[in-house]
């Protein structure tokens, strides 16, 4: 028997998002096997955890030995300080410099990379009497945020000179490639030109991503995975060190609204690209594009009802789909599952559009309410 928890949200609409917490458990489990007990492992959980519902899910994160959590704005943080998580929290984004006395006021660290910030820091300083918590970002290839590897050692040691007014954490950058080993090498030396002519005693080094915490070994003290938590794989280089063994914790279910039946001939959804050339049994679902189930994948994937693969029909539409039911003995109300941990792989769906797992569990947090079950 499964227990059941709902998140609050859009509660009346038949198809929602369901959350395996064991399988997330589960997921950190395998995942800890690999990493040294001496480092820490910081879970992110922006862009509300991937789609997964970061405020639902943090709490069994940190009950699975997760440390810290990574956050891409102040506002996720404030959200997650707002259902009691007391855990540290990092912006690892930038965060514009009027959030920063709400970062500070709420203990949440973030990023900073320029004078500007430091400024800030001091001016929040000055206000509320609160030391703003910082790690330093570094541009080690990523070309995106960060102090430049070349400034990066002259502007940790004037972060360090102002220890009055700033509290001082951590020290990190991102890998552009981590999936190319000879780019990722380049960031490594960048790091290493940094970290290892600075005074590090006491602070979080952190450069690992999900897919470097799988095939790399390098100075730091604590990783950063995201992905792999919900069950899914990064690109990964050709050597690694090791592969946990995950089980994806989302799943995508919609209950039939409608059974008809189609004559020989006719066309299902906008344009009919779909045509039966027999008579085909319909079945609709309220699942379509504006739930975050992209229109190109209309016609190629398929659901399971009753233990039997059925495929999908016509033009997803932007609030519905169809399906052909046509050798199921299924009934309005029967629940057909779109994504799965085994049959249905979320990765499937990533494969016919051309994109990452992580664009797609982020596309269904926009309507589906989440269900959240062990």
């Amino acid at each position: 028997m499964k227990n059941i928890r709902q998140s609050n949200v859009n509660i009346h609409k038949d198809a929602w998002v369901e959350i395996n917490l064991e399988y997330l458990a589960q997921n950190i489990k395998e995942i800890k096997k690999g990493i040294p007990e001496n480092k820490k492992f910081m879970a992110i959980v922006k862009a509300d955890a991937y789609g997964h519902g970061a405020s639902m899910i943090a709490q069994t994160m940190l009950a699975s030995g997760v440390d810290a959590l990574g956050v891409s704005s102040v506002d996720e943080g404030l959200d997650l300080r707002n259902v009691k998580i007391k855990a540290p929290i990092l912006v690892v984004g930038a965060i514009p410099l009027w959030a920063i006395e709400t970062a500070a006021q709420n203990d949440i660290a973030f990023s900073i990379f320029n004078e500007e910030h430091l400024n800030a820091c001091k001016q929040v300083f000055e206000r509320t009497g609160i030391r703003p918590k910082v790690h330093v970002k570094i541009d080690t290839g990523m070309n995106r945020i960060g102090v430049r590897s070349e400034d990066a050692v002259e502007f940790i040691k004037q972060v360090q000179s102002l220890k009055e007014y700033i509290d001082f954490r951590g020290i990190f950058t991102h890998l552009a490639s981590a999936e190319e080993e000879i780019e990722t090498e380049k960031q490594f030396e960048r790091w290493n030109s940094v970290v290892n002519n600075v005074d590090t005693t006491g602070l979080l080094l952190h450069i690992q991503n999900t897919a470097a915490t799988f095939a790399y070994e390098i100075k730091s003290n604590m990783v950063r995975v995201g992905i792999s938590l919900y069950g899914l794989y990064p690109d990964l280089p050709p050597k690694i060190k090791y592969r946990p063994n995950l089980k994806q914790i989302m799943g995508l279910k919609g209950r039939i609204t409608n059974i008809h039946e189609v004559k020989a001939g006719e066309g299902v959804s906008y344009s009919h690209k779909f045509i039966a050339y027999e008579p085909t049994k319909v079945a609709t679902i309220p699942i379509g594009y504006a739930d975050g189930v992209s229109r190109g994948l209309s016609n190629k994937i398929y659901g399971l009802i009753n233990g039997k693969k059925v495929k999908q029909i016509g033009n997803i539409t932007m609030d519905q789909m169809m399906f052909d039911l046509s050798n199921v003995d299924a009934n309005v109300g029967d629940v057909i599952t779109l994504l799965d941990s085994d049959s249905l792989p979320l990765d499937s769906w990533a494969e016919i559009l051309n994109t990452i797992n992580y664009e797609l569990t982020c596309r269904l947090k926009v309507r589906l309410p989440r269900v959240y079950v062990r």
